[in-house]
């Protein structure tokens, strides 16, 4: 039997991407700046942590507007929920409660 810590998912094994994950699921969809705030992180930090997630298939990216203000609504994609669930799965065996 191999230790849980082969499951983690090496994506989410980072903090900053991780807590992104965690902020959107459960949600439908979240505000840019909503999870910016969130989870604490500058504009920058996001965007290029989003960008990951997003070519690993786990984040969509929907821009838009409201009114004529320019807006970005982040949402988990199905193999984002499920590599969130697996990473967590991981966590809680490593930690003798899985």
């Amino acid at each position: 039997m191999s230790h849980p810590r082969h499951a983690l998912d090496d994506l989410l094994v980072h903090a900053v991407r991780f807590s992104i994950v965690a902020a959107l699921h459960g949600v439908e969809k979240a505000e840019f700046a909503l999870v910016r705030d969130s989870v604490e992180i500058t504009d920058s930090t996001l965007s290029k942590q989003v960008a990951l997630l997003e070519t690993a298939g786990y984040v969509a990216v929907e821009k838009g507007r409201v009114g004529r203000r320019p807006r970005t609504w982040l949402s988990l994609t199905p193999d984002g929920v499920e590599g969130y669930r697996r990473h967590l799965e991981a966590l809680r065996a490593i930690a003798g409660k899985g």
